[in-house]
Protein backbone atom coordinates (compact mmCIF):
# COMPACT_ATOMS: atom_id res chain seq x y z
CA UNK A 1 0.00 0.00 0.00
CA UNK A 2 3.22 2.00 0.74
CA UNK A 3 3.71 2.08 -3.04
CA UNK A 4 0.59 3.39 -4.22
CA UNK A 5 0.54 6.34 -1.85
CA UNK A 6 4.20 7.60 -1.74
CA UNK A 7 4.09 9.52 -5.03
CA UNK A 8 1.13 11.36 -4.27
CA UNK A 9 2.19 12.22 -0.83
CA UNK A 10 5.49 13.83 -0.87
CA UNK A 11 6.44 17.12 0.07
CA UNK A 12 5.87 20.24 -2.14
CA UNK A 13 2.70 19.45 -3.24
CA UNK A 14 -0.34 21.49 -2.30
CA UNK A 15 -1.48 21.41 1.59
CA UNK A 16 -5.26 21.02 1.65
CA UNK A 17 -7.19 24.40 3.84
CA UNK A 18 -7.44 23.70 7.03
CA UNK A 19 -10.83 22.99 6.77
CA UNK A 20 -10.26 20.16 4.13
CA UNK A 21 -7.81 18.56 6.66
CA UNK A 22 -10.20 18.67 9.12
CA UNK A 23 -12.85 17.29 7.29
CA UNK A 24 -10.61 14.52 5.77
CA UNK A 25 -9.57 13.20 9.13
CA UNK A 26 -12.62 12.94 10.44
CA UNK A 27 -13.20 11.08 7.87
CA UNK A 28 -10.86 8.22 8.26
CA UNK A 29 -11.27 8.26 11.64
CA UNK A 30 -14.75 7.47 11.49
CA UNK A 31 -13.78 4.83 8.39
CA UNK A 32 -11.50 3.02 10.95
CA UNK A 33 -13.55 3.00 14.02
CA UNK A 34 -11.47 5.68 16.28
CA UNK A 35 -12.48 8.63 18.81
CA UNK A 36 -10.77 11.65 18.20
CA UNK A 37 -10.27 13.99 21.44
CA UNK A 38 -12.89 16.66 21.55
CA UNK A 39 -12.51 19.45 19.71
CA UNK A 40 -10.41 18.08 17.42
CA UNK A 41 -12.44 19.06 14.29
CA UNK A 42 -11.08 22.30 14.65
CA UNK A 43 -7.59 21.42 15.76
CA UNK A 44 -5.57 23.24 12.94
CA UNK A 45 -7.35 26.41 14.11
CA UNK A 46 -6.14 25.82 17.56
CA UNK A 47 -2.95 24.35 16.55
CA UNK A 48 -2.65 28.22 14.62
CA UNK A 49 -3.42 29.79 18.03
CA UNK A 50 -0.64 27.81 19.93
CA UNK A 51 2.63 28.54 18.89
CA UNK A 52 4.17 25.52 19.03
CA UNK A 53 7.86 25.42 21.21
CA UNK A 54 8.93 24.09 18.00
CA UNK A 55 8.05 26.95 15.94
CA UNK A 56 10.86 28.79 17.25
CA UNK A 57 14.03 29.69 15.11
CA UNK A 58 16.40 27.22 14.32
CA UNK A 59 18.91 26.63 16.63
CA UNK A 60 22.29 24.38 16.68
CA UNK A 61 21.52 21.63 19.18
CA UNK A 62 23.96 19.31 17.47
CA UNK A 63 26.29 19.10 20.62
CA UNK A 64 23.90 19.57 23.67
CA UNK A 65 21.37 16.95 25.19
CA UNK A 66 17.52 17.16 25.83
CA UNK A 67 18.07 18.49 29.31
CA UNK A 68 20.08 21.39 28.13
CA UNK A 69 16.93 22.62 25.66
CA UNK A 70 14.59 21.64 27.80
CA UNK A 71 12.18 24.73 28.24
CA UNK A 72 9.43 26.03 30.55
CA UNK A 73 8.20 24.67 34.08
CA UNK A 74 8.31 21.10 34.90
CA UNK A 75 5.12 19.20 34.51
CA UNK A 76 3.55 17.43 37.92
CA UNK A 77 5.57 14.20 38.27
CA UNK A 78 3.46 11.06 37.12
CA UNK A 79 5.25 8.75 39.79
CA UNK A 80 1.87 7.19 41.03
CA UNK A 81 0.34 6.79 38.09
CA UNK A 82 -1.22 4.07 37.65
CA UNK A 83 -0.50 2.41 33.67
CA UNK A 84 -2.55 -0.85 33.79
CA UNK A 85 -5.72 1.17 34.67
CA UNK A 86 -4.85 4.31 31.97
CA UNK A 87 -4.18 1.08 29.21
CA UNK A 88 -7.91 0.04 30.50
CA UNK A 89 -9.58 3.19 29.62
CA UNK A 90 -7.61 4.68 26.62
CA UNK A 91 -8.05 0.72 24.82
CA UNK A 92 -10.81 2.06 22.31
CA UNK A 93 -8.87 5.21 21.76
CA UNK A 94 -7.36 6.75 18.70
CA UNK A 95 -4.02 7.42 18.39
CA UNK A 96 -4.52 11.16 18.17
CA UNK A 97 -6.53 11.16 21.01
CA UNK A 98 -3.46 9.01 22.94
CA UNK A 99 -0.88 11.77 21.94
CA UNK A 100 -3.35 14.21 23.06
CA UNK A 101 -3.06 12.51 26.62
CA UNK A 102 0.97 12.09 26.77
CA UNK A 103 1.77 15.52 25.64
CA UNK A 104 -0.75 17.25 28.24
CA UNK A 105 1.05 14.94 30.69
CA UNK A 106 4.19 15.89 30.01
CA UNK A 107 4.20 19.14 27.75
CA UNK A 108 7.94 20.18 27.45
CA UNK A 109 9.48 17.16 29.03
CA UNK A 110 8.13 14.74 26.44
CA UNK A 111 9.63 14.24 22.78
CA UNK A 112 8.24 12.26 19.72
CA UNK A 113 11.14 10.02 18.43
CA UNK A 114 11.28 10.04 14.17
CA UNK A 115 13.02 7.50 12.38
CA UNK A 116 12.51 8.96 9.06
CA UNK A 117 9.74 6.35 7.63
CA UNK A 118 6.07 6.16 8.42
CA UNK A 119 6.22 7.28 11.70
CA UNK A 120 5.75 11.01 10.17
CA UNK A 121 2.17 9.92 11.19
CA UNK A 122 2.74 10.66 14.97
CA UNK A 123 3.90 14.43 13.98
CA UNK A 124 0.94 14.60 12.08
CA UNK A 125 -1.21 13.74 15.25
CA UNK A 126 0.96 16.06 17.50
CA UNK A 127 0.45 18.69 14.76
CA UNK A 128 -3.57 17.91 15.21
CA UNK A 129 -3.62 18.55 19.11
CA UNK A 130 -3.00 21.99 18.70
CA UNK A 131 -0.28 21.37 21.50
CA UNK A 132 3.74 22.03 21.47
CA UNK A 133 5.66 19.23 20.82
CA UNK A 134 9.01 18.49 20.13
CA UNK A 135 10.71 15.63 17.78
CA UNK A 136 14.23 14.36 17.71
CA UNK A 137 15.70 11.89 15.69
CA UNK A 138 18.89 9.55 16.05
CA UNK A 139 21.20 10.31 13.28
CA UNK A 140 23.61 7.47 12.69
CA UNK A 141 25.73 8.40 10.28
CA UNK A 142 25.03 5.58 7.89
CA UNK A 143 21.11 7.02 7.01
CA UNK A 144 20.23 6.81 3.12
CA UNK A 145 20.15 9.87 1.12
CA UNK A 146 16.96 9.96 0.58
CA UNK A 147 16.16 9.74 4.71
CA UNK A 148 18.25 12.93 4.96
CA UNK A 149 16.11 14.77 2.41
CA UNK A 150 12.62 13.19 3.85
CA UNK A 151 13.87 15.40 7.26
CA UNK A 152 14.19 18.76 5.91
CA UNK A 153 11.12 17.77 3.84
CA UNK A 154 9.24 17.27 7.15
CA UNK A 155 11.08 20.15 9.13
CA UNK A 156 9.45 22.56 6.11
CA UNK A 157 6.51 21.14 5.81
CA UNK A 158 5.64 21.31 9.50
CA UNK A 159 7.68 24.80 10.23
CA UNK A 160 9.42 22.53 13.18
CA UNK A 161 13.17 21.67 14.31
CA UNK A 162 14.19 18.08 14.58
CA UNK A 163 16.12 17.59 17.42
CA UNK A 164 19.08 15.43 16.12
CA UNK A 165 21.28 13.25 17.96
CA UNK A 166 24.65 11.72 17.15
CA UNK A 167 27.01 8.92 18.29
CA UNK A 168 30.08 9.47 19.91
CA UNK A 169 32.57 10.46 17.26
CA UNK A 170 35.38 8.34 19.70
CA UNK A 171 33.55 5.32 19.50
CA UNK A 172 32.77 4.97 15.67
CA UNK A 173 36.62 5.77 15.00
CA UNK A 174 37.31 2.69 17.57
CA UNK A 175 34.34 0.16 15.98
CA UNK A 176 35.81 1.36 12.01
CA UNK A 177 39.12 1.25 12.65
CA UNK A 178 38.72 -2.70 15.03
CA UNK A 179 36.17 -3.97 12.77
CA UNK A 180 36.06 -1.89 9.62
CA UNK A 181 32.94 -0.35 8.19
CA UNK A 182 30.77 -3.43 7.40
CA UNK A 183 31.57 -6.05 10.35
CA UNK A 184 27.82 -6.28 11.40
CA UNK A 185 27.67 -8.59 7.93
CA UNK A 186 30.17 -11.03 9.74
CA UNK A 187 29.22 -10.83 13.14
CA UNK A 188 25.52 -9.43 13.72
CA UNK A 189 24.19 -5.68 13.97
CA UNK A 190 23.73 -5.19 17.61
CA UNK A 191 27.45 -3.98 18.09
CA UNK A 192 26.51 -1.23 15.87
CA UNK A 193 23.45 -0.56 16.64
CA UNK A 194 24.47 0.14 20.18
CA UNK A 195 27.49 2.33 18.92
CA UNK A 196 25.24 4.40 16.64
CA UNK A 197 21.69 3.76 18.21
CA UNK A 198 21.23 2.62 21.46
CA UNK A 199 24.00 5.02 23.34
CA UNK A 200 23.49 8.13 21.77
CA UNK A 201 19.30 7.22 22.77
CA UNK A 202 20.58 6.15 26.18
CA UNK A 203 22.02 9.95 26.58
CA UNK A 204 19.06 11.61 24.72
CA UNK A 205 16.20 10.05 27.04
CA UNK A 206 18.27 11.58 30.15
CA UNK A 207 16.99 14.70 29.54
CA UNK A 208 13.46 13.81 29.27
CA UNK A 209 10.62 12.26 31.33
CA UNK A 210 8.99 10.47 28.78
CA UNK A 211 8.78 9.74 24.94
CA UNK A 212 6.34 8.85 21.71
CA UNK A 213 7.52 6.13 19.54
CA UNK A 214 6.02 4.83 16.39
CA UNK A 215 5.96 0.89 17.51
CA UNK A 216 3.33 -1.34 16.41
CA UNK A 217 2.33 -5.18 16.73
CA UNK A 218 2.12 -5.95 13.48
CA UNK A 219 5.77 -4.50 12.58
CA UNK A 220 7.92 -7.83 13.93
CA UNK A 221 7.95 -11.21 14.05
CA UNK A 222 7.75 -12.65 17.69
CA UNK A 223 9.32 -9.58 18.93
CA UNK A 224 6.35 -6.74 19.56
CA UNK A 225 3.31 -8.77 19.91
CA UNK A 226 2.62 -7.15 23.20
CA UNK A 227 3.83 -3.53 23.11
CA UNK A 228 1.27 -1.61 25.03
CA UNK A 229 0.14 1.79 24.49
CA UNK A 230 1.88 3.37 27.41
CA UNK A 231 4.56 1.76 29.74
CA UNK A 232 6.76 2.88 32.15
CA UNK A 233 10.38 2.17 30.04
CA UNK A 234 11.73 -1.23 30.80
CA UNK A 235 14.70 -0.24 29.67
CA UNK A 236 15.61 3.11 29.22
CA UNK A 237 15.93 6.37 32.24
CA UNK A 238 15.00 9.78 32.40
CA UNK A 239 15.67 12.84 33.44
CA UNK A 240 14.88 11.77 37.15
CA UNK A 241 17.30 8.63 37.16
CA UNK A 242 16.64 5.20 38.00
CA UNK A 243 13.70 2.50 37.05
CA UNK A 244 10.66 4.03 36.37
CA UNK A 245 12.11 7.26 35.72
CA UNK A 246 10.60 7.48 31.98
CA UNK A 247 7.58 6.61 30.58
CA UNK A 248 7.09 5.43 26.90
CA UNK A 249 4.24 5.86 24.62
CA UNK A 250 3.23 4.04 21.89
CA UNK A 251 0.21 5.39 20.75
CA UNK A 252 0.33 3.29 17.12
CA UNK A 253 0.64 -0.02 18.54
CA UNK A 254 -2.69 -1.55 18.18
CA UNK A 255 -3.26 0.09 14.40
CA UNK A 256 -2.15 -2.04 11.13
CA UNK A 257 0.32 -0.79 8.65
CA UNK A 258 -2.24 0.05 5.96
CA UNK A 259 -4.14 2.18 8.40
CA UNK A 260 -1.26 3.85 8.69
CA UNK A 261 -0.79 4.53 5.15
CA UNK A 262 -4.51 5.13 4.83
CA UNK A 263 -3.92 8.06 7.45
CA UNK A 264 -1.10 9.35 5.59
CA UNK A 265 -2.74 9.57 2.12
CA UNK A 266 -5.93 11.48 3.62
CA UNK A 267 -3.73 14.41 5.59
CA UNK A 268 -1.35 14.64 2.67
CA UNK A 269 1.53 14.39 4.69
CA UNK A 270 4.66 14.05 3.05
CA UNK A 271 6.65 10.74 3.16
CA UNK A 272 10.10 8.93 2.37
CA UNK A 273 10.70 8.32 -1.34
CA UNK A 274 12.27 5.33 -0.56
CA UNK A 275 8.65 3.93 -0.38
CA UNK A 276 8.03 3.92 -3.67
CA UNK A 277 11.08 2.23 -3.90
CA UNK A 278 9.87 -0.75 -1.93
CA UNK A 279 11.30 0.08 1.16
CA UNK A 280 8.97 -0.55 4.12
CA UNK A 281 10.48 -0.55 7.56
CA UNK A 282 13.73 2.02 6.94
CA UNK A 283 17.08 2.42 8.92
CA UNK A 284 20.26 2.55 7.79
CA UNK A 285 21.35 2.54 4.69
CA UNK A 286 23.79 -0.65 4.85
CA UNK A 287 21.12 -2.62 6.64
CA UNK A 288 18.08 -2.04 4.74
CA UNK A 289 16.84 -3.10 1.63
CA UNK A 290 13.25 -3.56 -0.29
CA UNK A 291 10.93 -6.24 0.47
CA UNK A 292 9.13 -8.00 -2.48
CA UNK A 293 5.30 -8.11 -2.26
CA UNK A 294 3.79 -10.48 0.27
CA UNK A 295 7.25 -10.12 2.26
CA UNK A 296 6.85 -9.00 5.65
CA UNK A 297 8.08 -5.37 6.30
CA UNK A 298 11.22 -6.42 8.63
CA UNK A 299 12.40 -8.86 6.01
CA UNK A 300 14.04 -5.82 4.84
CA UNK A 301 16.07 -5.04 7.83
CA UNK A 302 19.18 -7.42 8.63
CA UNK A 303 17.86 -9.83 6.15
CA UNK A 304 21.21 -12.11 7.18
CA UNK A 305 19.66 -12.43 10.77
CA UNK A 306 17.15 -14.92 12.42
CA UNK A 307 13.56 -13.34 12.36
CA UNK A 308 14.44 -12.94 15.87
CA UNK A 309 17.03 -11.42 16.16
CA UNK A 310 15.61 -8.28 14.20
CA UNK A 311 16.02 -5.46 16.81
CA UNK A 312 18.08 -3.19 16.92
CA UNK A 313 18.21 -2.32 20.60
CA UNK A 314 16.15 0.50 20.88
CA UNK A 315 12.88 -1.55 22.26
CA UNK A 316 14.63 -4.39 23.26
CA UNK A 317 12.22 -3.38 26.69
CA UNK A 318 9.24 -4.87 24.73
CA UNK A 319 10.68 -8.21 23.84
CA UNK A 320 10.26 -11.38 25.47
CA UNK A 321 12.55 -14.24 25.51
CA UNK A 322 11.63 -17.04 23.46
CA UNK A 323 11.09 -20.78 25.20
CA UNK A 324 11.73 -23.17 22.81
CA UNK A 325 11.21 -26.61 23.77
CA UNK A 326 14.41 -28.96 22.46
CA UNK A 327 12.94 -31.62 19.77
CA UNK A 328 15.76 -34.05 19.23
CA UNK A 329 14.06 -35.99 16.70
CA UNK A 330 11.30 -34.49 15.16
CA UNK A 331 8.38 -36.45 13.58
CA UNK A 332 5.61 -35.52 11.09
CA UNK A 333 3.12 -35.24 14.52
CA UNK A 334 1.76 -31.92 15.10
CA UNK A 335 3.91 -30.38 18.14
CA UNK A 336 2.95 -27.34 19.77
CA UNK A 337 5.76 -24.90 20.63
CA UNK A 338 6.14 -21.08 22.78
CA UNK A 339 6.30 -17.95 20.90
CA UNK A 340 6.99 -15.34 22.48
CA UNK A 341 6.50 -16.74 26.15
CA UNK A 342 2.55 -16.40 25.80
CA UNK A 343 0.97 -17.70 22.80
CA UNK A 344 1.03 -21.59 21.62
CA UNK A 345 2.16 -22.36 17.62
CA UNK A 346 2.22 -25.76 16.21
CA UNK A 347 5.03 -26.84 14.24
CA UNK A 348 4.62 -26.37 10.38
CA UNK A 349 4.48 -28.00 7.47
CA UNK A 350 2.99 -31.15 8.63
CA UNK A 351 2.03 -32.97 5.47
CA UNK A 352 2.44 -37.01 4.79
CA UNK A 353 4.21 -35.37 1.49
CA UNK A 354 7.17 -33.68 3.62
CA UNK A 355 9.84 -35.87 5.92
CA UNK A 356 10.82 -34.64 9.13
CA UNK A 357 14.61 -35.04 9.21
CA UNK A 358 16.16 -35.64 12.41
CA UNK A 359 19.56 -34.50 13.29
CA UNK A 360 21.26 -37.79 12.57
CA UNK A 361 18.93 -38.06 9.47
CA UNK A 362 19.89 -34.90 7.67
CA UNK A 363 24.03 -35.46 8.74
CA UNK A 364 23.58 -38.58 6.96
CA UNK A 365 21.45 -36.66 3.64
CA UNK A 366 24.55 -34.54 3.78
CA UNK A 367 27.45 -37.06 3.42
CA UNK A 368 25.82 -39.05 0.68
CA UNK A 369 27.61 -38.35 -2.69
CA UNK A 370 25.18 -40.33 -4.81
CA UNK A 371 21.52 -40.88 -3.58
CA UNK A 372 18.54 -42.51 -5.10
CA UNK A 373 16.89 -39.38 -4.97
CA UNK A 374 17.08 -35.64 -5.13
CA UNK A 375 15.97 -33.86 -1.79
CA UNK A 376 14.45 -30.59 -1.21
CA UNK A 377 15.21 -29.76 2.61
CA UNK A 378 13.67 -26.23 4.58
CA UNK A 379 15.88 -25.27 7.48
CA UNK A 380 12.69 -23.31 9.71
CA UNK A 381 12.01 -22.48 13.54
CA UNK A 382 8.10 -22.38 14.11
CA UNK A 383 7.95 -19.31 15.61
CA UNK A 384 9.35 -17.87 12.72
CA UNK A 385 6.89 -15.46 10.99
CA UNK A 386 8.51 -15.67 7.12
CA UNK A 387 8.57 -19.20 8.01
CA UNK A 388 4.80 -19.57 8.80
CA UNK A 389 3.88 -17.50 5.49
CA UNK A 390 5.62 -20.23 3.69
CA UNK A 391 3.95 -23.14 4.84
CA UNK A 392 0.74 -23.21 2.19
CA UNK A 393 3.52 -22.64 -0.66
CA UNK A 394 5.79 -25.30 0.63
CA UNK A 395 3.62 -28.38 1.14
CA UNK A 396 1.60 -27.21 -2.05
CA UNK A 397 5.04 -28.13 -3.76
CA UNK A 398 5.64 -31.28 -1.55
CA UNK A 399 1.88 -32.44 -3.26
CA UNK A 400 2.78 -31.54 -6.99
CA UNK A 401 6.66 -33.06 -6.19
CA UNK A 402 5.20 -36.48 -4.76
CA UNK A 403 6.15 -39.04 -6.99
CA UNK A 404 8.34 -37.15 -9.25
CA UNK A 405 12.14 -38.21 -7.98
CA UNK A 406 12.43 -35.41 -5.65
CA UNK A 407 11.82 -35.61 -2.00
CA UNK A 408 10.79 -32.97 0.12
CA UNK A 409 11.43 -32.76 3.86
CA UNK A 410 12.01 -30.07 6.45
CA UNK A 411 14.46 -29.53 9.14
CA UNK A 412 14.21 -27.50 12.28
CA UNK A 413 17.42 -26.03 12.90
CA UNK A 414 17.05 -23.23 15.85
CA UNK A 415 17.38 -24.02 20.02
CA UNK A 416 19.97 -26.20 19.79
CA UNK A 417 20.48 -27.35 16.36
CA UNK A 418 21.52 -23.89 14.69
CA UNK A 419 25.23 -23.49 15.09
CA UNK A 420 25.17 -27.12 13.65
CA UNK A 421 23.18 -25.98 10.65
CA UNK A 422 24.73 -22.71 10.59
CA UNK A 423 28.40 -24.49 10.34
CA UNK A 424 27.20 -27.47 8.03
CA UNK A 425 23.82 -25.97 6.62
CA UNK A 426 24.68 -22.93 4.77
CA UNK A 427 21.75 -21.39 7.60
CA UNK A 428 21.81 -17.66 7.38
CA UNK A 429 18.08 -16.79 8.32
CA UNK A 430 15.01 -18.69 8.36
CA UNK A 431 13.83 -20.28 6.03
CA UNK A 432 16.71 -21.36 4.47
CA UNK A 433 16.04 -23.64 1.98
CA UNK A 434 18.67 -26.58 0.08
CA UNK A 435 18.49 -28.48 -2.75
CA UNK A 436 20.55 -31.85 -2.43
CA UNK A 437 21.68 -32.90 -6.26
CA UNK A 438 21.39 -37.06 -6.99
CA UNK A 439 24.72 -37.09 -7.58
CA UNK A 440 26.66 -34.24 -5.22
CA UNK A 441 27.48 -34.28 -2.10
CA UNK A 442 27.16 -30.79 -1.72
CA UNK A 443 23.60 -29.29 -1.09
CA UNK A 444 22.57 -26.07 -3.13
CA UNK A 445 20.81 -22.92 -1.53
CA UNK A 446 18.22 -21.77 -2.74
CA UNK A 447 19.21 -17.91 -3.22
CA UNK A 448 15.66 -15.72 -3.41
CA UNK A 449 13.17 -14.46 -1.20
CA UNK A 450 10.38 -15.68 -3.56
CA UNK A 451 8.89 -18.10 -2.03
CA UNK A 452 5.88 -19.09 -3.48
CA UNK A 453 5.48 -22.79 -5.66
CA UNK A 454 5.98 -21.71 -9.13
CA UNK A 455 9.57 -19.86 -8.52
CA UNK A 456 10.69 -23.03 -6.24
CA UNK A 457 9.28 -25.22 -9.38
CA UNK A 458 11.41 -22.96 -11.45
CA UNK A 459 14.82 -23.24 -9.09
CA UNK A 460 14.23 -27.42 -8.96
CA UNK A 461 13.79 -27.54 -12.97
CA UNK A 462 16.83 -25.60 -13.94
CA UNK A 463 19.14 -27.76 -11.54
CA UNK A 464 17.51 -31.43 -12.37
Amino acid sequence: MALSFSSSCRAGGSIPSPELKASLFGSVCQSLGWICPKGVGNSYQRQCIMKPVCMKPKKNYSSVTFAAIAVGPEVDATENEDFEKLIKEMENSSPLEIVDEALEKFGHDIAIAFSGAEDVALIEYAKLTGRPFRVFSLDTGRLNPETYEFFSAVEKHYGIHIEYTFPDAVEVQGLVRNKGLFSFYEDGHQECCRVRKVRPLRKALKGLRAWITGQRKDQSPGTRADIPIVQVDPSFEGMGGGIGSLVKWNPMANLEGHEVWSFLQAMNVPVNSLHAQGYVSIGCEPCTRPVLPGQHEREGRWWWEDAKAKECGLHKGNIKQIEVPELSDIGNESKVVQRNGNSAQTDLFNSQNLVALSRTGIENLARLDNRRESWLVVLYAPWCRFCQAMEESYIELAEKLAGTGVKVGKFRADGDQKAFAQQELQLGSFPTILFFPKHSSKPIKYPSEKRDVGSLMTFLQALR
